[in-house]
C-alpha cells in the first residue's frame, strides 16, 4: 500500500508566505507580510517530551543532534514520536557531513539543518550530500530504511528531493560576510541565523542581542528577503524576536524544551524554597 510523506518546511514557508499575500491584497502595502513560522529546539532526547511538544500548537520543531545526547536512535525515538502530529521537524546534523547526512535522512528526517556554513563551497557540498547521483552523492539505500517507508512510499528515488528541504545556519563572521554567495547556491531552502555563535565570533560571547549582533543578523535578513531566499532565526528573548518577526523573517525559534525545564523548575523552586540571591539578568539560554 503505497503511503504519503508529510510536505516539507519549505512547502510550510510557502504556503505561510502565500496566505499573507492572499490576506493582504487590496490591503496597505507591507501588509501581505505572514508571521513568522514559530518554533522550538528539542534538546533533551527524550521522545516523551518531543511528543509533549508535538501537540504545543506550534509550527514546527528543532531536533538537535549538534549540542544535545540525541544519538541516531534517540532522534528515531523523537521523529516517530512527532509523526502523528500536525507539526513539522527539522533535524539539526551535528556536523555537515556526507555519511551523517546519509544516515539522518535514511531515519526520516526530511528537513535537515547544517550547523556551521560560512562559504558558498560549503553550501554547495551540502546540497550534493542530500542528493542522489547524478545531482549529488546521497548513498541509495531507500529500500532498507524509513526514509522510503521501505518501498511503500511510490517513487521514492525519483521524487527524493521533493520529499527533502536544506537550510544551512549561519553563525559566523565570515558567513555574514559570504551571505550573498550562499544564497545564491541552487539547492538551499533556507537559511537559520544563529546569534549565538556569531556573537562569539564577532568577540561578543553571550552578547546575542548586542546592536552589532543584531545589525548582522539584519543584514542576512535583507539580503536573504532580496534573493528570495526564506530566513529564520534564533532569538529566545520576546522583544528580540518581535523585532525580527517585524524586519520580516519567514520563522523562529523561540524557546527550548530544556530551557523551559530549567526556568519553571527554577521558578517552582523560587516559590517554596527562597534563597536571598537575585537570579535576574540570567542569559536568555
Amino acid at each position: 500500500m503505497p503511503l504519503q510523506l508529510k510536505q516539507t518546511f519549505r512547502e510550510d514557508l510557502a504556503q505561510q508566505r502565500e496566505a499573507g499575500e492572499q490576506r493582504g491584497t487590496g490591503a496597505q502595502p507591507g501588509a501581505a507580510q505572514a508571521r513568522p513560522l514559530a518554533g522550538m529546539w528539542l534538546c533533551s532526547g527524550s521522545p516523551v517530551a518531543a511528543e509533549i511538544a508535538a501537540g504545543s500548537g506550534l509550527d514546527w520543531l528543532l531536533l538537535d543532534m549538534e549540542h544535545s545526547p540525541v544519538t541516531l536512535s534517540a532522534l528515531l525515538a523523537q521523529l516517530q514520536a512527532i509523526a502523528a502530529y500536525p507539526i513539522t521537524p527539522m533535524v539539526r546534523i551535528p556536523v555537515g557531513d556526507t555519511v551523517i547526512i546519509k544516515q539522518v535522512l535514511d531515519l526520516g528526517a526530511q528537513n535537515l539543518l547544517v550547523p556551521m556554513v560560512s562559504t558558498a563551497e560549503q553550501a554547495q557540498e551540502m546540497v550534493e550530500a542530500v542528493h542522489y547521483p547524478p545531482r549529488g552523492r546521497r548513498g541509495v539505500g531507500s529500500a532498507l530504511s524509513r526514509s522510503a517507508r521501505w518501498n511503500r512510499v511510490e517513487g521514492y528515488l525519483g521524487d527524493a528531493a521533493q520529499h527533502g528541504a536544506l537550510f544551512v545556519q549561519i553563525e559566523s563572521a565570515e558567513a555574514v560576510e559570504n551571505i550573498e554567495e550562499i544564497l545564491a547556491v541552487d539547492g538551499i531552502d533556507g537559511i537559520f541565523v544563529g546569534p549565538s555563535d556569531l556573537s562569539a565570533s564577532m568577540g561578543l560571547l553571550g552578547q546575542q542581542s548586542h546592536p552589532e549582533v543584531v545589525a548582522a543578523v539584519r543584514r542576512c535578513v535583507v539580503a536573504a528577503r532580496s534573493a528570495g531566499v526564506p530566513v529564520g532565526v534564533n532569538a529566545f528573548d520576546p522583544a528580540v524576536a518581535r523585532g525580527y518577526a517585524r524586519d520580516g523573517v519567514d520563522f523562529l525559534l523561540v524557546g527550548a524544551d530544556v530551557s523551559l525545564l530549567a526556568r519553571g523548575s527554577e521558578a517552582l523552586a523560587a516559590q517554596w524554597v527562597p534563597t536571598g540571591q537575585d537570579e535576574s539578568g540570567r542569559p536568555s539560554y
